[in-house]
C-alpha cells in the first residue's frame, strides 16, 4: 500500500469524525474507497477468501463492541482485539482455496441470519422505531482539530502496516475501521447494526468485481460501484418512508393517554 491510501484512510476517517448520525455515519464508511484503493495499487485478486472478508469486518466491529462496551475494555484495547480477530479469521480463509460461489452463498445467508438476529434482539429489548431513525450526536472529544487530524494520520499509517502482511485479505482489511471504532465508541452498538445492514453492499461490490476483473480492472471497478450503489440505495430508500412513520406513531401517546377534549361551552340559558 502507498501513502496515497495512508490519505485515504485519514480522509475516511476525519469525514466519519465530524458526522452525527450514527447510520450516515455507518454508510460513510461502508463506502468501497480502502478496497478501491487496494485493488488499485495492488496485484490481488476478489475470490471467495474476500468475501467471506466481509464477515470479517463485521467481526471486528462485533469484537470492539462487546470487549468495550460489556467487558469495558479501554477502546485502543478493545481494538486490538477486533484486529486479533480478524487477522486469525484471515489465517484461516488464506489456508484454503475457498469457490467463489461457495463464498457468496454462505456470506448470503449468514448475512440474512444476522439481520433477523439483530431486528428480533432490537424488538425483544423494546427498542422503539424512533431509535432506529434518529440521529444519534457523539459527546466531543475535546481534541483540538489539527491534533485530531494529526491522531488520525499516525493511526492510519500504523494500521496501513499491519494490513501489509496480510497477503489478499488487504483487500477487506478494517484500515479506518480501527479509527472510526474510536471516533464512534459510545454508540458502537448502533453503529455495528447499521454496519451490518451496510456490508451487503460491499458483497455486491466484491461479486461485480469478480466477475469482470479479468476483462480489465477498469471494468470491474466500474461494475463494483454501480453495484454497491444499487445495492446501497435498495437497502435505504425503500424501508425509509416506513420507519419515519412508525417513528412519528412512536412519539404519539397512546390513545388512552391522550387528554380528553373538553366540550364546547354554550353562552346561552341552560
Amino acid at each position: 500500500m502507498t501513502w496515497s491510501a495512508v490519505l485515504l484512510v485519514t480522509a475516511v476517517v476525519w469525514a466519519v469524525s465530524v458526522i452525527r448520525s450514527v447510520r450516515l455515519r455507518a454508510l460513510v464508511y461502508s463506502l468501497p474507497l480502502p478496497m478501491t484503493l487496494a485493488l488499485v495499487t495492488t496485484e490481488y485478486r476478489v475470490d471467495g477468501a474476500q468475501v467471506l472478508g466481509v464477515l470479517g469486518l463485521n467481526l471486528f466491529f462485533v469484537t470492539v463492541a462487546v470487549t468495550h462496551q460489556r467487558w469495558r475494555w479501554p477502546i485502543l484495547l478493545a481494538d486490538v482485539a477486533g484486529i486479533a480477530v480478524y487477522v486469525a479469521l484471515s489465517a484461516g480463509l488464506l489456508a484454503v482455496d475457498i469457490p467463489f460461489e461457495m463464498a457468496l452463498a454462505g456470506t448470503l445467508v449468514l448475512w440474512l441470519a444476522a439481520i433477523l438476529w439483530l431486528r428480533r434482539r432490537a424488538r425483544r429489548r423494546g427498542a422503539s422505531a424512533e431509535e432506529t431513525v434518529a440521529v444519534a450526536e457523539t459527546r466531543p472529544d475535546g481534541l483540538p482539530v489539527l491534533l485530531k487530524l494529526v491522531v488520525i494520520f499516525v493511526g492510519a499509517v500504523l494500521t496501513q502496516l499491519l494490513g501489509a502482511v496480510l497477503r489478499g485479505m488487504v483487500v477487506t482489511f478494517p484500515y479506518s475501521g480501527v479509527l472510526v471504532a474510536v471516533e464512534a465508541r459510545t454508540q458502537l452498538t448502533e453503529f455495528t447494526r447499521h454496519f451490518a445492514r451496510n456490508s451487503l453492499a460491499l458483497v455486491g461490490f466484491l461479486a461485480a468485481y469478480h466477475y469482470l476483473q479479468d476483462v480489465s480492472s477498469a471494468v470491474a471497478l466500474g461494475a463494483g460501484w454501480a453495484a454497491f450503489a444499487l445495492v446501497a440505495v435498495a437497502l435505504h430508500l425503500p424501508l425509509r418512508p416506513r420507519r419515519v412513520a412508525q417513528a412519528r406513531a412512536a412519539r404519539r401517546p397512546p390513545r388512552a393517554l391522550r387528554p380528553a377534549t373538553e366540550p364546547p361551552t354554550s353562552s346561552g340559558l341552560p
